[in-house]
């Protein structure tokens, strides 16, 4: 019996991660260019902080665009969203009411918001996705004052983006409420990626360590996996690209590949045969895996001269192969089949 057993995360919520059964890549939301411990004003809980001098002065703050990372893209709903959010919530979390100008070709701004394919501008500070000067007092700013948000996130995480560096803007830190915004970090999604299963290598690199679990007749086991690995580095006929590389390691935890032989199969209790998992990221939220970074094919109950064929099918779907796209000795295949030498 063979099952596909898909596992993967959608990390869509903020802050983190916690509890999740896989890694997921997150980018950071970074400190501000200048960082202070306290801002003024007592925040209490979710309600009114202490009145405090609006240092941007009376009148609309004027914000213009940067587009340079991708001038296609059309950010003026996003800034608009993000400034709508603080004019109507500024006075309960900043202390002072604010109003802004969307003047996207402005010649003169108060805040320039440049979109950037990677942000530098926060020094030390690695996978940043904006940056922005933290402003508490009027003689800090220089006009233009200048926002850096990373060009490659989705729509909704861009807003999320826009209004933790406002925020930042408006004089409150990574401890300030709301912290649905204000946390110094969150799970962001970029903009929609090819799924894994529409590459051609759906993995980081074509080298692949593997790790040959436990097993009796191990000579004759591994025999039969560097069948299948090496019909896989020849391309597979012509089914997968033909530069991927194995080698065997002895760590588990750093295989990119794990072959394992449970006395039962997780995917299906009580039964012989073969089960296959992925683990990857999904950066672009759209609960489809967008890379893998780990193959696990569990082998239980099957005769050694079989374990080749039973590898080489999860191989293929660990190459983001469906079952029409297997190579042709691994569809509708016999036992007899499975037993000969077919990566000839």
């Amino acid at each position: 019996m063979k099952q596909r057993v898909l596992l993967l995360v959608a990390c869509l919520v903020l802050a983190g991660c916690a509890g999740a059964q896989f890694d997921y890549t997150t980018h950071t939301v970074t400190n501000p260019t200048r960082t202070v411990n306290q801002q003024t004003g007592t925040e209490t809980g979710t309600g009114m902080v202490a009145d405090r001098t609006n240092p941007w002065g009376d009148g609309p703050v004027q914000v213009a665009i940067n587009a340079s990372a991708d001038g296609s893209r059309n950010y003026a709903p996003e800034i608009r969203q993000a400034l709508d959010y603080w004019e109507n919530h500024s006075e309960q979390y900043v202390g002072y009411s604010i109003q802004y100008e969307l003047t996207p070709n402005a010649e003169h701004p108060d805040l320039v918001i440049n979109f950037v394919d990677t942000v530098k501008s926060c020094p030390r500070v690695e996978n940043a996705a904006g940056c922005a000067p933290y402003i508490t007092d009027s003689a800090q700013i220089s006009r233009p004052m200048r926002i850096d948000v990373d060009d490659s996130f989705s729509n909704g995480s861009t807003v999320l983006i826009l209004k933790h560096e406002l925020g930042h803007t408006l004089g409150l830190n990574h401890s300030s409420a709301p912290q649905s915004i204000m946390a110094a970090s969150a799970a962001l999604s970029t903009r929609p990626q090819p799924d894994a299963t529409e590459r051609d290598l759906p993995w980081g690199d074509p080298d692949f360590t593997v790790y040959l679990g436990a097993t009796k007749d191990r000579a004759a086991v591994k025999k039969q996996v560097r069948h299948a690995l090496d019909y896989y580095a020849d391309g597979a006929d012509g089914t997968v690209p033909s530069n991927a590389t194995f080698s065997f390691t002895r760590n588990r935890s750093a295989a990119d590949i794990v072959i394992q032989f449970p006395e039962t199969l997780p995917c299906s209790p009580g039964t012989s045969g073969s089960c296959g998992g992925v683990r990857g990221t999904d950066p672009d939220g759209d609960s489809a895996l967008e890379e893998y970074d780990k193959l696990t094919i569990s082998i239980s109950g099957v005769d050694t001269d079989t374990i080749g064929w039973y590898t080489g099918y999860w191989l293929g779907y660990g190459f983001g192969l469906d079952e029409s796209e297997l190579a042709p000795p691994f569809q509708h295949a016999s036992e007899r089949e499975r037993r000969s030498d077919w990566w000839k």
